[in-house]
């Protein structure tokens, strides 16, 4: 068995996370990746400026809105991500519609026992005929606009119990549903690039036509392929966490794959595709301001190897990643923006001088591409708090 070791899993990490050599496009950065986290509205736009440098805010959402080259769907583990719509069809058939079937069950349960009908999946079924047919007469539509042309959307559900007790209309839950069934997707926001608030249209209408559907094996087995040659290698525990999958499923999609194993730190055993089992060597050093939930940090279940220590100061207690500086394929830091616009950062490792210098210079750009626009990531984490209010 060939042992991977953490300096040649940073190396892969760098090269094919587009993070010691740029991608050409955003596209091809998405593609790369798998997908780009979308969960924070402005992590997309940092992670694509992080792996296509000369790329602008305007060129993202012009792959997003107009050309529609990528697309912003539910995927794995119901966390937002951007990819192409080439993609998305695995993505949906893999991941997300397994989650649709669940979420199905559950609003059916709740219409029935909180006494909303007698046949909750009668009622549900009739909802989303009225939302699916105000979307295709309306075009793009928020959830606002949503509940007042569907009057059964303004429902409400009680959730928890006692003083905990609270109610919720079903807009969000009729769409969340109707998201993991592929039906509709998020088009464009209803403010600006920070915002976290889209309106939705129908997928076969927003892409030319419906999401291709895919077997589940065989699509599960396409995701693994993409995510190992991105990822790998991952043990069983990284890719289950990653994709949300059972162990039948991922052993299905692996055993339908050539993978081979490898040794990896701490006598783990991973997997990569049995085409990429060669050396793989470091590019030269690079330094690189990654966002909160960027798709590298979040990329595997243990990040010992990458993270070390720092989870505690750079993780929230969910485990939501907050911004991180990283050096050569590990992180040595995080960053934050003050109320000034400025960026500033803390190292948690000693790093060389001339490195100290691409840091800072990175930096600048950072500055300069936010163009005196001040954001706060969704999920704070205690040392993007602490560097913010400094």
């Amino acid at each position: 068995m060939r042992t991977i070791g953490v300096g040649e899993r940073r190396a892969r990490l760098g090269i094919r996370h587009f993070l010691a050599k740029p991608a050409a496009t955003v596209e091809a950065a998405a593609a790369g990746m798998v997908g780009l986290h979308s969960s924070d509205p402005t992590s997309v736009y940092l992670s694509a400026r992080a792996r296509v440098p000369r790329s602008t805010r305007d060129a993202l959402e012009d792959a997003l809105y107009e050309r529609r080259s990528l697309v912003r769907m539910l995927g794995m583990r119901a966390t937002l991500f951007v990819t192409t719509p080439e993609l998305a069809a695995v993505i949906d058939a893999a991941c997300t519609k397994a989650i649709g079937a669940t979420e199905r069950r559950r609003v059916t349960r709740l219409l029935e026992e909180q006494g909303i009908a007698a046949d909750g999946g009668a009622w549900l079924t009739a909802a989303i005929r009225d939302t699916m047919a105000a979307l295709h007469a309306h075009g793009e539509l928020a959830g606002a606009q949503l509940t007042k042309l569907v009057p059964a959307l303004a429902t409400k559900l009680r959730y928890g119990s006692g003083k905990w007790t609270a109610e919720a209309a079903m807009t969000t839950r009729v769409v969340f549903l109707l998201a993991a069934e592929g039906t509709i997707v998020r088009g464009r926001p209803r403010g600006t690039w920070v915002s976290g608030q889209y309106r939705w249209v129908p997928t076969d209408s927003w892409l030319g036509a419906p999401l291709p559907a895919i077997p589940s094996a065989d699509a599960s087995a396409r995701l693994l392929r993409a995510w190992l040659a991105a990822f790998g290698p991952g043990t069983m525990a990284d890719i289950r966490w990653w994709t949300g999958w059972s162990a039948k499923q991922t052993d299905a999609a692996l055993g339908a794959l050539g993978v081979e194993e490898v040794a990896l730190e701490d006598d783990a055993t991973g997997f990569v595709l049995a085409d990429d089992i060669a050396a793989v060597r470091a590019r030269p050093r690079w330094v690189a301001f990654l966002p909160g939930l960027d798709a590298t940090t979040m990329g595997w279940k243990a990040r010992d190897w990458y993270l070390g220590p720092h989870g505690p100061v750079l993780f929230d207690r969910n485990g939501n990643a907050g911004p991180t500086v990283w050096v050569d394929g590990h992180v040595v830091g995080g960053w934050s923006q003050r109320e000034n616009g400025e960026v500033a950062y803390r190292l948690l490792e000693p790093v060389d001088a001339a490195t100290k210098k691409k840091l800072d210079a990175e930096r600048d750009r950072l500055v300069a591409w936010f163009g005196g626009v001040r954001i706060t990531p969704r999920f704070r984490t205690p040392l993007e708090k602490e560097l913010a209010s400094s």
